[in-house]
């Protein structure tokens, strides 16, 4: 067994023999369905901690000669394909961990000649009778292999982008490592002995420039995940059953770790549900993936509209963005779609393909980014905040008049840009103004249906926090009155659907005038009938 050359499956196998492992054998099959193929060239990208590593691992187990892995898939969803046993262990694969090579060769520099080298030294070992003295590079040692034995060979990378996103500045290093991948896959003579390539990162590859030359790689990321959409992540009927397995509660679950939505399928971070299953704790397990850090510099770039944007998200609303400009670096930005393009690969934001929108998607990323806001003390979030949390206060001292001021007052300060046209356009206001309320209750839900209609919003409050904050039922109106606001949530039944939960409800009406240009509000607090 050797490092490079065909490593064997004894990485892959820690990953089934752990507590938890999720059957996404399946990607084998679409993968032998592509070998030998002008799709054979995949660059499959998606954030940190979303199993980049375990399938890299997986196919190495599944292609490599020389182990015998039937044992590992027999049980999984890939030996029931026509193509299981055809692919299995067949091939000689390379595997490389570019970030791991580049830390063992000793820096950036190095990093090309130390694939090279010790890639073809290995070669040498399992075909002594191929002459490759002279040869300088690993794909030169391959074509000269397939040409004399006709062997086709399966290339496998992961973090292939770790140079591309560390050395984005050291233009020789980054010439150097688009040139070995060059001769590994463009033109063709790669198409004689690559059999199939993955390669797998945070980013896509790049649009323009010496990354173009790779242009022949189908790619599936975060914002157009195509045919492998359910192998990115978990599912949610494999977190369902992951819940009944480990006896914890799926609501939360999907509360916290929900969002992502990938073609037809909610997929949620693997590494965040494990944590929840193993600890059986919901909290925040982002910040352990090493991003954060990497993010506050984009999150504070001076763009018009970046920063509104993103209090917008962190209030549950979704901002309009072109992902189509981003150039596929952390080097080039024209404007905030590019650095909100970045935050979707980064897993930071979801994005949805048909709507064109990008949104946070659960509650551990929302923490995340208001822990990153609060970091780099944007004065406008600070005073936002402020006034946010004495509107949070007013409300639930039923202080009516308080509570239409403050509402007032963020929307003349702070997103004065929406103007209302109807109760759609108010309730993009009230979204916002809550937004200390994240502390203390989950994403309000909009049009949450409810007794004999459809409540504009709900809070409820986190577990931790149901003893001490009522849960908010809130209907907006345009040009009536709060009353008449109040009256619908009554007269419609709207706290029906929250009978199950136990602790406080206050029923709060909210009416814009487009005439006088003043906020009303009434606030009740909900009486339980007693059976």
């Amino acid at each position: 067994m050797r490092r490079f050359v065909n490593p064997g499956n004894t990485a892959f196998e820690v990953a089934v023999n752990s507590q938890i492992y999720v059957d996404k054998t399946g990607l084998l099959a679409y993968t032998n369905s592509v070998i030998n193929t002008k799709q054979a060239l995949i660059c499959s990208s998606r954030p940190r901690r979303f199993g980049k590593s375990i399938t890299a691992d997986m196919l190495c187990a599944y292609y490599s000669r020389g182990c015998d892995s039937d044992s590992i898939f027999a049980s999984y969803e890939i030996a029931k394909s026509d193509s299981y046993k055809k692919h299995l262990n067949q091939y000689d694969v390379i595997y490389l961990d570019i970030q791991w090579c580049m830390m063992d060769a000793g820096s950036a520099e190095q990093t090309v000649s130390y694939l090279n080298y010790h890639v073809i030294e290995e070669l040498k070992e399992i075909y002594p009778q191929i002459l490759l003295d002279g040869i300088r590079t690993a794909y030169g040692a391959m074509s000269c292999i397939n040409a004399q034995t006709g062997v086709k060979f399966i290339v496998i990378i992961d973090e292939w982008d770790v140079l591309i996103r560390d050395e984005a500045a050291n233009e020789a290093v980054l010439q150097d490592y688009i040139n070995f991948l060059r001769g590994m896959f463009k033109g063709s003579e790669p198409t004689k002995f690559i059999a199939l390539a993955y390669l797998t990162g945070i980013l896509p590859i790049k649009k323009l420039k010496t990354q173009s030359a790779l242009n022949n790689f189908m790619q599936f990321t975060m914002i157009t995940p195509g045919v492998l959409a359910r192998y990115i992540g978990f599912t949610e009927e494999e977190v369902g059953k992951l819940c009944e397995q480990f006896g914890v509660d799926f609501r939360e679950v999907k509360r916290w770790y929900d969002g992502y939505e990938l073609g037809d399928y909610h997929v949620y971070n693997p590494n965040a549900v494990v944590n929840a299953m193993i600890n059986k704790s919901f909290q925040s397990y982002w910040s352990q993936t090493g991003t954060y850090e990497s993010i506050v510099p984009f999150i504070n770039m001076n763009f018009d509209g970046l920063k509104t944007a993103v209090i917008e998200m962190l209030s549950g609303a979704t901002t309009q963005i072109n992902v189509n400009s981003f150039q596929n670096d952390m080097v080039n930005f024209v404007d905030k779609d590019d650095v909100l393009t970045l935050l979707v690969h980064l897993g930071y934001l979801a994005y949805n393909q048909n709507m064109q929108y990008a949104y946070i998607p659960n509650e551990e990323i929302r923490q995340e980014l208001l822990f990153a806001v609060r970091r780099k003390k944007w004065s406008k979030l600070n005073l936002f905040l402020q006034d946010s949390e004495e509107l949070l206060d007013a409300t639930l001292d039923m202080d009516e008049e308080a509570t239409a001021e403050k509402i007032e007052k963020i929307h003349t300060e702070y997103v004065s840009a929406i103007q209302y046209n109807n109760e759609n356009s108010l309730s993009c206001v009230l979204s916002i103004a809550y937004l200390s309320a994240m502390q203390y209750y989950f994403k309000p839900i909009r049009e949450l249906p409810t007794g004999r209609g459809f409540a504009d919003f709900v809070f409820i409050p986190k577990k931790e926090y149901a003893n001490e904050y009522p849960a908010l039922v809130t209907e907006l109106k345009w040009n009536k009155n709060a009353q008449t606001a109040l009256n619908q949530i009554k007269e419609k039944q709207y706290p029906q659907s929250l009978l199950q939960y136990t602790g406080q409800i206050l029923l709060i009406g909210i009416n814009y005038d487009k005439k006088t240009k003043e906020h009303s509000c009434k606030i009740e607090r909900f009486e339980r009938v007693l059976q």
